[in-house]
């Protein structure tokens, strides 16, 4: 075990809401401008920050999910991420000491602080406050002194007097005021029914996006005493991940020839994709082609495997539904027994249709759009035998969609979901693995080289 100094800050908040996302990609992107190469980091499960995240940086913006990996891959997983930058910048999620419902701290972005041993940066908004903000400050501070809260960055604050007011109170809380972000209009970061607008589907703005958090945030904050404060975080014990399997020295290299060619859907209407996935498939020795369903009409040549993840099918279920030959290839990839991966807009596009549109119909089951937001960390086990995963494997996920699939699970389900919400989840059929069910691979990699032998011998 070695262990790795590489300065590091956790932006963290109170609550949802405070601006975290604004000063975490501000910042990401203010000390990359400073030609640091800056590592972007996400607490929890979400897939749409890292990829503003990526945008300020220029890196690949990586999830860490106590709750999805365990707390022990934390800090590898944080390593493999961070591996040659100057610095790390962790986006929190919800507020500081928010986690799992009913599982204590677990992947809550304290948590997530102690297992790196960073320093916290606590964005308040400041709006509705003045000397309180000394008590709000003080409490989050002292509820667990393993949480080192390093400075705070207020947020929304009305005027020059307003300022004064705030940092005269927050003297006597004994943490340092690090930045002062006045009221403003809002940082145009369109939202839908899962949150923010993935970058994928708005590039260009995204990218005007981050630079006005950028500015925002050097203007602001004092980013030397930041950098200054990342600097003073321990070094991080342990060695980085890696998605080469236990004992190689290398990626698998399958004999006669190259491994099989595994096509992974993306394009603005599957953006949810964890990168580890397709590093785990690369180094279980697969080709791996990414391709766009929006635009291509057929699926990659020699393909003997499609992963298709998550992201917004029912924004784009027209374009999806015209592309008729590429639903064909799909359907036809099915038929031959080729292993499919598909996960919650991958088990829509699966579908026989989604809002009355035609899809791939792969699966005999129909999906729409509901009202209601199911959201939440799962456990589950494998029912049976997939081209994914062995009976009985048990995995942790997450569910976050606003669709309904009928019936919820087929013949030969793909989970059983545990604890107070049991029930059967998702569907296997030949070669296909389809669930609702959004895993991390990295918590159990036998998943991907499983996937990529079936691949390779189907």
């Amino acid at each position: 075990m070695v262990s790795s100094p590489v300065p590091r800050l956790v932006v963290a908040a109170p609550s949802s809401g405070s601006g975290k996302t604004t000063v975490a990609t501000g910042l990401m992107a203010a000390f990359a401008a400073r030609g640091l190469a800056v590592s972007p980091h996400k607490v929890g499960p979400d897939y749409i920050d890292p990829g503003y995240h990526a945008l300020a940086t220029g890196r690949t913006g990586r999830n860490l999910d106590a709750y999805l990996c365990g707390p022990e891959l934390i800090a590898p997983l944080f390593l493999h991420g961070a591996r040659g930058c100057d610095l790390a910048v962790v986006e929190g999620v919800m507020g500081l000491y928010d986690g799992a419902a009913g599982e204590g701290e677990l992947a809550s972005t304290a948590q997530v602080a102690k297992l790196l041993r960073a320093p916290v940066v606590l964005v308040v908004d400041a709006s509705a406050q003045s000397r309180s903000v000394a008590a709000l400050v003080h409490g989050f501070a002292s509820w667990d002194p393993g949480v080192r809260i390093g400075g705070v960055i207020l947020n929304k604050v009305g005027s020059d007097r307003h300022e004064e007011l705030l940092r005269e109170a927050l003297d006597s809380a004994g943490v340092p005021v690090l930045g002062v972000l006045r009221r403003a209009r809002p940082v145009q970061t369109p939202s839908r029914h899962l949150g923010l607008v993935p970058v994928a589907e708005r590039r260009a703005a995204a990218t005007d996006s981050v630079a006005a958090m950028a500015a925002l945030v050097t203007a602001g904050c004092d980013l030397a005493a930041l950098e200054a404060l990342a600097r003073t975080a321990p070094p991080v014990p342990g060695d980085p991940w890696s998605p080469v399997p236990p004992g190689s020295d290398g990626p698998v290299r399958p004999a006669g020839g190259p491994g099989p060619r595994i096509a992974v859907a993306g394009g603005p209407a599957f953006t949810f994709s964890y990168a580890e996935h397709t590093e785990l498939l690369g180094a279980a020795g697969a080709e791996v082609v990414p391709f766009d369903p929006l635009r291509e009409e057929r699926l990659p040549d020699g393909t003997a495997g499609l992963v298709v993840g998550g992201g917004f099918p029912e924004v784009y279920a027209a374009e999806l539904s015209a592309n008729e030959p590429l639903r064909a290839a799909v359907a036809e990839l099915a038929a031959s027994g080729a292993p499919i991966a598909a996960e919650c807009a991958g088990l829509l596009y699966l579908c026989r249709e989604l809002d009355g549109r035609p899809m791939c119909g792969v699966l005999d089951a129909t999906a729409r759009m509901t009202r209601r937001l199911t959201l939440g960390y799962r456990d589950a086990v494998a029912v049976g035998d997939s081209a994914l995963a062995a009976a009985g494997t048990r995995m942790r996920g997450h569910e976050f969609h606003r669709t309904a699939v009928e019936p919820g699970a087929g013949a030969a389900p793909a989970w059983g979901i545990r604890g107070r919400d049991r029930r059967v989840e998702g569907f296997v059929q030949r070669g296909v693995h389809a669930s609702y069910l959004h895993t991390h691979w990295a918590s159990e990699p036998g998943v991907a080289r499983r996937f990529v032998e079936r691949c390779r011998t189907s």
